[in-house]
């Protein structure tokens, strides 16, 4: 049943690709994120939410979710070397910020409420919420402390900049609908409770959930050959990084089956669209600035989200179809050490390939 699944999903993702030459520019293609992130999924979430009952633990999930983030930002200037970027240059500081961001309403979702079912959706949006401080709040202050210090600014951020971010967060509709389930499942109330043209109404928006995130991504899969060996080997070392946190912590903490898979699934994610707008921000600050003197790059920052998504879509679909397998934490840590060699791969070949040049390059001396 999973691997049909996985076939079905795989179809969704292939007309994508086909329907390609349909949608001329991106604006089209944001059209249907636009649709996906502000209207089917909070209606999915909202489902989700009023169907299980509200517990104390769920409050500590947006924290945990919270420390993933923070883990894998501190990991980051660890790996970042291995792939030949050069420390503080526009595509260091661009993978920095994009590596620890988590799209999960994108290439998490739809799959944990196919394989695992509405309450571990409803966990993942808890989670989701500690993500979205990350990326929306403490990624912003980094990404400006950066653009200050790279000009010899003042590291005062702007205040007014910060309060219309917080004003994002507390507006998007994901989160509108997130804390309206809330109040409704504290007064005990659920889909049942509701008027049935509500709850018909958002139980249809929500079919249109896991077809439209699969149409996107093969809509939005666009990497160019130069660029694919090396961006291919750093999401690997992510995913390694994301399969060895979750292995220690499955050591440290006894967790069932489907809340190991929930939480490797939510640590896969794709890298969040966030972080590009507050790089795109600021490259409309350095309109004058020469690219190697920029912050960011923002034609890689799409490249990385580009060949995330697919990325993602199979790993997550390959382990939440595993069962019971992964429930083991030495297989845990083998995939890891097994994505760790499949992201070493590129670096390897490219200082080989580099040694190579210096032994060509080097004078011979006649005796």
């Amino acid at each position: 049943m999973g691997l049909q699944k996985i076939l079905v999903f795989l179809i969704f993702i292939g007309i994508g690709l086909v329907l390609k030459t349909k949608f001329k520019s991106k604006s089209e293609i944001t059209g249907l994120k636009k649709i996906i992130l502000n209207l089917a999924l909070p209606a999915t979430i909202f489902i989700a939410l009023l169907s299980v009952d509200i517990k104390g633990e769920l409050l500590l999930l947006p924290v945990l979710a919270l420390a993933l983030n923070i883990i894998l930002y501190l990991t980051t200037p660890l790996l970042l070397p291995a792939i030949g970027l050069e420390k503080n240059s526009p595509n260091y500081n661009t993978v920095r910020l994009l590596f620890p961001s988590l799209a999960p309403g994108l290439s998490c979702f739809p799959f944990v409420l196919e394989f695992l079912g509405d309450s571990y959706l409803a966990q993942a949006a808890m989670a989701d919420l500690g993500n979205k401080v990350f990326v929306l709040i403490i990624l912003y202050l980094i990404a400006m402390q950066w653009y200050l210090k790279k000009h010899a600014q003042t590291t005062k951020f702007s205040k007014e900049k910060l309060l219309n971010l917080v004003k994002v967060l507390a507006f998007e509709p994901v989160n509108l609908f997130i804390a309206a389930a809330l109040i409704l499942m504290v007064l005990g109330l659920h889909m049942e409770n509701l008027p049935f043209a509500l709850s018909e109404s958002l139980s249809r928006i929500s079919l249109l959930m896991t077809p439209l995130v699969l149409l996107f991504i093969g809509l939005a899969v666009n990497i160019q050959k130069k660029q694919f060996a090396q961006l291919f080997s750093l999401l690997m070392l992510r995913a390694a990084a994301s399969f060895l946190i979750i292995g220690l912590l499955s050591v440290f903490i006894n967790m069932e089956t489907n809340t190991l898979l929930l939480a490797l699934a939510f640590s896969l994610s794709a890298c969040s669209f966030w972080p590009y707008a507050h790089i795109a921000a600021i490259e409309a600050m350095e309109k004058e600035v020469e690219n190697n003197k920029k912050t960011f790059n923002g034609n890689f920052a799409i490249s990385i989200l580009a060949l995330s998504f697919p990325l993602s879509t199979i790993l997550i679909m390959a382990v939440l179809n595993s069962g019971n397998t992964l429930s083991n934490p030495l297989y845990l840590f083998l995939i890891a050490f097994g994505l760790f060699l499949s992201g070493a791969i590129f670096p390897t070949l490219k200082m080989l390939k580099a040694r190579k040049q210096t032994w060509k390059e080097k004078p011979v001396y006649e005796g």
